[in-house]
């Protein structure tokens, strides 16, 4: 599968039903970053109108996980991708659109490459930012990366 946004949104419709039902959407991939929106609406709200943060996490962690497909992709690696431990931090509520960026594409490839002489692991981070420039939450999950052969 080509790692294109269309692509990874049809991907969460049937791999990721929760994801795809709550709103959460990749906005743009590239090498470098991918960046993941989302939009408050009735169905991924918490009973104190803001943004539940499991939908946050999802948004966050989706984020992460495409630089990894991508990176893999391209190299035409097969690879088993897990999240071992994560990290959150909420500043703000979040109300209208939230769009959480991973920036740490140089960063996967290096780890990808090395991935091919014995698993690895690697903290990616994602910040969750709204429309007037504010972060609202931040994420960091520490990914584990297995070549299969």
């Amino acid at each position: 599968m080509k790692i294109t946004p269309t692509a990874i949104n049809r991907f969460t419709l049937f791999r990721l039903p929760a994801a795809y039902f709550t709103g959460v959407r990749v906005r743009a991939v590239s090498d470098e970053s991918c960046k993941v929106g989302v939009r408050l609406k009735w169905a991924n709200r918490n009973p104190f109108r803001s943004m539940f943060w499991a939908v946050q996490g999802m948004a966050a962690e989706l984020s992460t996980g495409v630089l990894l497909m991508r990176t893999l992709s391209q190299k035409k690696i097969k690879a088993s991708m897990l999240v071992v431990e994560t990290k959150a931090t909420f500043s703000k509520k979040a109300l209208g659109k939230i769009v959480f960026d991973c920036t740490q594409g140089a960063e996967v490839a290096k780890v990808i490459e090395n991935a091919a002489q014995e698993p690895q692991q690697v903290w990616l981070y994602a910040k969750g930012i709204n429309e007037a420039g504010d972060e609202v939450s931040s994420f960091s999950f520490l990914w584990s990366i297995k070549v299969k052969n």
